[in-house]
């Protein structure tokens, strides 16, 4: 058997037994991420152990747009001074309860990061944007370098140019 990380295929996944314990990740891979990725509006990734298609875990990532006001002054003052600038949202990142402590939430972090990175370079994003649902999220992404915005401290971002030192660290 051999982890992947693939684009959510709704015909071949078998996304029925998640259970991550939170109901609105939960019932978006059960019932709304078809129809997000037919609408165009986000792409869904899931790791798989292949052959077996059921989903140990899975995240989301579209585009985002962040007002320069919000992000630490530091940051801020050497972007450019448009109201709004692009970033990538990682707007959901879930591990099943059973395969929880394995690492597949680092994993699944570090995909979406890389992902975020090289589209970047055809697309220009400032930012990885996220929002922790808890105090154990946003911890999780606190670890990895993601700074909390000065508004809604929920809501976290991780520059471009920050994720790049991380995946030249990382080598991945």
């Amino acid at each position: 058997m051999v982890l992947t990380i693939e684009p959510l295929d709704a015909r071949k996944h078998i996304r029925s037994g998640f259970s991550c314990g939170k109901d609105s990740l939960d019932n978006y891979i059960s019932k709304q991420a078809s129809q997000d990725l037919k609408r165009r509006v986000t792409t869904v990734f899931v790791l798989i152990d292949d052959p077996d298609f059921n989903i140990l875990a899975y995240y989301t990532l579209s585009s985002f747009t962040v007002d320069i006001t919000a992000l630490d002054k530091a940051f801020a003052k050497k972007l450019p001074r448009y109201p709004l600038l692009t970033a990538t949202l990682l707007g959901r990142l879930a591990v099943d309860n059973k395969h929880k402590g394995k690492g597949f939430g680092e994993l699944m972090l570090m995909d979406a990061l890389k992902k975020s990175l090289n589209v970047s370079k055809q697309v220009t994003s400032l930012a990885m944007i996220t929002e922790a649902l808890d105090t154990q999220a946003l911890n999780f992404y606190k670890k990895y370098g993601f700074k909390q915005f000065k508004q809604n401290h929920m809501k976290l971002y991780f520059p471009i140019k920050s994720i790049e030192e991380l995946c030249r660290t990382l080598d991945i």
